[in-house]
Order: C-alpha cells, then structure tokens, then sequence
C-alpha cells in the first residue's frame, strides 16, 4: 500500500496546479483572493495552518469549490 497523501500535502499540490493552470502569480492569486503572497506561499509550501475563511476566498479566486482544493 502507498503512502496517504495528507491534508496540507493536497492542499499545496491542487492550489499551485490550480494557479499555474490559470496562470496566475502567487502575488496574482493573493490580490484575487484579498490574502498576503506570503500566505498563498506559505500554503504551497505546507507551512500554514489556513482558516476556512482563507480557504473559501482562495477557492474563489480560482473559481473552485473549497472541497476541490483537496482532492
């Protein structure tokens, strides 16, 4: 059996594909989104912790459902 891909290991893979897919910046997305560069970094890098509002306005600004940053 393979190795379970965590939470945060989903969330860093979908939003930067979801980004580069739309051809976004990190400091594109974060306007979109009202959030820091700093924090769209730090979530592609599996170092923050987002609250759901976070997550809502990044899901958004990449015209995707919350539940589609995971999976």
């Amino acid at each position: 059996m393979g190795r379970r891909v965590t939470a945060k290991e989903a969330l860093a893979r979908n939003l930067r594909r979801f980004r580069q897919e739309r051809d976004l910046s990190q400091e594109e997305l974060a306007a979109r989104a009202r959030l820091t560069q700093h924090l769209i970094s730090a979530l592609e890098l599996r170092k923050a912790n987002p609250e759901l509002n976070s997550l809502e306005r990044v899901a958004r600004a990449l015209g995707v459902s919350v539940a589609e940053l995971f999976f």
